[in-house]
């Protein structure tokens, strides 16, 4: 099985396919490699993608130290991927947890990105709710701990921004939930803890973000409640960046709406490819509704 060893030792499963420049898919918390297929079927007849299981999430390594997760280390993670395969830069689309690795991927090594795809990214980051986020984390990550995956994890996948993919698509939902419950106690429990409850807020990343130069392609469902303010305070910062709302969808919409996903995604990393995304006209920031002046 190929393995990328990270800077501290941890093993990190991938897959790829196709050939050319190089996408690299990061997943979500209830997600694994696996939560890219349709992207990576789709994508590898134009390009090189890559599809990694992140620490915690078999088969990558399952480290026992829970001080082995955290927000800066998923994001390093991301390069170590490109540095064990050999890569300079490439495309970063991420979903979530995925996400938000993606936006610090951005800012901290901008050297290393072609383009940055940040689909529902914002859970627990609107000021008001950080502390019932983290309270909310920990009750799930203890649930992790006492309770049988089957029944965590199930219920895991009834959230409220999920039962629409259950909706949409009985049956990829249920390949879906039955991927979520194979996952391991421990690396969900401690992801849970080190990644999801002590990240920063995006509202106070703002000047960070500010900075990402890179081509940005925000992605959201309609009904992804937690990710709707947080996309368009990206919107606002990222002056790359452009919004994309799935009508109809919620959290896991690369794999609930695989084909509006797909397109917004390809359509996206043509242009950036071809040199034709441009940065936002700071003439549609002027301080008014209308544009008018007294």
């Amino acid at each position: 099985m190929p393995y990328v060893t990270t800077d501290d030792g941890v093993k990190l499963y991938y897959e790829e396919a196709g050939s050319g420049v190089p996408v690299v898919f990061v997943h979500e918390f209830a997600g694994d490699w696996r939560s890219w297929e349709p992207q990576m079927r789709h994508f590898a007849r134009y390009y090189r993608c890559i599809t990694y299981s992140a620490r915690g999430f078999l088969p990558s390594d399952v480290p026992a130290d829970p001080a082995m997760y955290s927000q800066s280390r998923a994001r390093d993670d991301i390069r170590s991927i490109l540095d064990g395969l050999g890569i300079d830069k490439a495309h970063i689309v991420g979903l979530s947890m995925g996400g938000f690795a993606t936006v610090h991927f951005g800012f901290t090594y901008p050297e290393r990105a072609l383009s940055l795809t940040i689909g529902g990214c914002g859970y627990g980051a609107e000021p008001d709710k950080r502390e019932q986020f983290a309270a909310e984390v920990e009750a799930t990550a203890k649930r992790f701990d006492d309770l049988p995956m089957e029944e965590v994890g199930g219920g895991y996948a009834l959230g409220p921004t999920r039962v629409q993919f259950q909706n949409n698509d009985p049956r990829g939902w249920q390949e879906f939930r039955d991927q979520l419950v194979a996952h391991s106690a421990l690396g969900s429990a401690n992801t849970m803890r080190g990644v999801q409850k002590m990240r920063p807020s995006l509202y106070d990343l703002v000047d960070d973000m500010a900075g990402i130069t890179a081509p940005t392609l925000i992605i959201t469902g309609d009904e992804d409640w937690p990710c709707l303010e947080p996309s368009i305070l990206m919107k606002k910062v990222i002056t790359t960046a452009a919004l994309s709302i799935i009508p109809n969808a919620g959290h896991t919409i690369n794999i609930e709406t695989p084909h509006e996903f797909n397109r917004e995604l390809q359509e996206f990393l043509h242009k950036v490819d071809c040199g034709a995304w441009k940065a936002r006209d700071p003439r549609a920031m002027i301080d008014g509704i209308l544009g008018t002046k007294k």
